[in-house]
């Protein structure tokens, strides 16, 4: 199903953030959006996934969506296998986790508690977490931030083999990132 932003305008106080924004998102391709920081980027995510509510406008989107965030948002105290296993339920066994982990350079983390982990190794942790869900659309904010060029590589490269045919709306500053994962690039 395609994701489709019919005249979206956004605003904070007196600071207009979207202005009449209007595009359709195809479905089973990877689209990326990109600008200037402060342009409106995770604000138009925020939009898309129906957490923040247009001041005008509409979006029509599958119900099923998953999104790896700015932030992490992982549940700190819990092992990675835990934190994954929240938005999996029991679709993957421990040992396919370990697997998937073991394939973005995660091998032996799945008992470690987030906590304990570095801050490229929580950005991938959250990353496999939003790519095992059950989704319709996966919605990516700067999901290669903080990792360094070969982990990064490695990452893209499982990214893009786990969302093909899926629909993806991916922000980033990158264009490397845009030329090697996107289908199609948005500017804002």
């Amino acid at each position: 199903m395609d994701i489709i932003a019919s005249d979206i305008s956004k605003s904070f106080g007196d600071n207009r953030v979207l202005s009449g924004f209007s595009h359709t998102f195809r479905a089973g391709s990877i689209t990326a959006v990109m600008g200037a920081s402060g342009c409106g980027k995770s604000t138009l995510l925020s939009v898309l996934m129906g957490i923040l509510k247009p001041d005008s406008g509409s979006v029509d989107r599958p119900e099923r969506i998953s999104a790896v965030f700015q932030e992490n948002r992982l549940c700190e105290n819990l092992t990675v296998s835990a934190n994954i296993r929240l938005v999996t339920g029991k679709r993957y066994s421990c040992g396919e986790i370990a697997e998937e982990l073991a394939k973005i350079g995660l091998a032996g983390c799945e008992n470690k508690a987030v906590k304990e982990l570095s801050g490229g190794m929580k950005r991938r942790a959250a990353l496999l977490r939003a790519l095992l869900a059950d989704y319709d659309a996966l919605f990516l904010d700067e999901p290669f931030k903080g990792l360094d060029a070969e982990t990064k590589r490695t990452v893209m490269e499982y990214c893009k083999g786990k969302i093909r045919g899926k629909t993806v709306v991916l922000v980033t500053h990158d264009q490397g990132e845009c030329e090697y994962m996107a289908d199609e690039t948005i500017e804002l």
